[in-house]
């Protein structure tokens, strides 16, 4: 071979190679297994999760108070009494205040980080489900399932700034930290961009193919939001435009989404005992990596930004009650005290 073709030829070698090192690694399988398994058994129902990864605690809702554990240990670290009808939590860690949505009673209860102790209430419309702190505007954002809206808290007076109406029933959002909030409208299948600050809603985007929007998550620097949806896909929308450039499978009940900027991974938490893993590629690429079994009814989950640990809840289920006509189709019973934590890494 002539001089000249050898060098075309490693031209073009190092080219692919310059190719190849600029895109994002693929992991084959996530390496995620259960790593701990905590014990917490306790009566009552529960719902999202939150965890403060400098604090080392993990806030868990329990229908009518929020328990607090040591993340690393699973020992109880204390209680947020008076909570009725909790779903979420939210945490503004610069003020030093969390919030939790209570359906039940439709308030924001403010409690102080560090002590636990409730520092006071805010009124939101009717039953506030999904709740988010936005950096941006230092504003808690409650979403009334019932109220079709959102109520806007400002974190710091804990008083009430306004009220959003949305159109549509509302699950779990995001914040990009810029300026706008978004959430999903369950029964529409639609997504809502807000701008914070003004309390406007600026546009409203279809998610098709997804059907009953549950959990969100965001890629801040890519602008990408994780939409888990109930026919079994996650559907990745870009931030700016509302397109959806691309759907990759999930399991099926899926309930939370979380992404993890450090290692490129989108979490769905499956009622049907998966943890979906799909890995970042690029902004418009997106894999499937895994399908971790985790246990049946784990649908509601956090990340840990610091270790990457991935926290799960669920407990043993027996057989449902009979049917009624007013209630034709009974959930399954919670067998006493099998209340758990399931703690997935690497």
């Amino acid at each position: 071979m002539s001089k000249h073709r050898v060098a075309i030829l490693l031209g073009i070698l190092g080219f692919a190679g310059m190719a190849l090192s600029t895109a994002a690694p693929r992991p084959e399988g996530s390496g995620y297994h259960l790593l701990k398994k905590y014990q917490v058994g306790g009566e009552g129902s529960w719902d999202y999760l939150k965890i403060d990864s400098v604090a080392r605690r993990l806030y868990i809702s329990r229908g009518t108070h929020v328990m607090v554990l040591n993340a690393d240990t699973g020992e109880v670290a204390g209680d947020i009494p008076d909570t009725q009808g909790v779903h979420g939590i939210a945490l503004a860690p610069e003020l030093g205040r969390g919030f939790t949505s209570n359906g039940r009673s439709s308030t924001v209860t403010i409690f102080d980080m560090k002590t636990l102790k409730v520092l006071g209430e805010a009124k939101t419309d009717t039953g506030p489900d999904g709740i988010i702190y936005d950096p941006a505007s230092k504003r808690v954002f409650a979403f009334n399932g019932r109220g079709n809206s959102s109520t806007a808290i400002d974190a710091a007076s804990g008083n009430v700034e306004g009220t959003i109406p949305l159109g549509g029933r509302p699950e779990f959002a995001a914040a990009d930290g810029a300026g706008h909030v978004y959430n999903n409208l369950e029964d529409k299948s639609l997504v809502v961009q807000i701008d914070s600050k003004s309390l406007k809603v600026l546009n409203r985007w279809p998610l098709a193919p997804c059907e009953e929007p549950s959990g969100m998550a965001i890629d801040r620097e890519h602008r990408r939001l994780f939409i888990g949806c109930h026919n079994q896909m996650m559907a990745v929308m870009d931030a700016d435009t509302g397109k959806v450039v691309a759907t990759p499978a999930i399991g099926k009940g899926v309930d939370a989404n979380r992404f993890d900027p450090a290692t490129g991974l989108a979490f769905s938490s499956n009622g049907d005992g998966t943890l979906t893993v799909v890995h970042e590629d690029s902004p418009d690429k997106f894999t499937v990596v895994d399908n971790v079994q985790t246990q049946r009814g784990a649908r509601t989950m956090a990340l840990d930004t610091k270790t990457h640990n991935v926290y799960l809840v669920t407990a043993e289920f027996g057989a449902p009650p009979a049917a009624t006509a007013e209630n034709p189709r009974p959930r399954p019973t919670i067998v006493p005290n099998s209340f758990v934590v399931l703690v997935f890494g690497r």
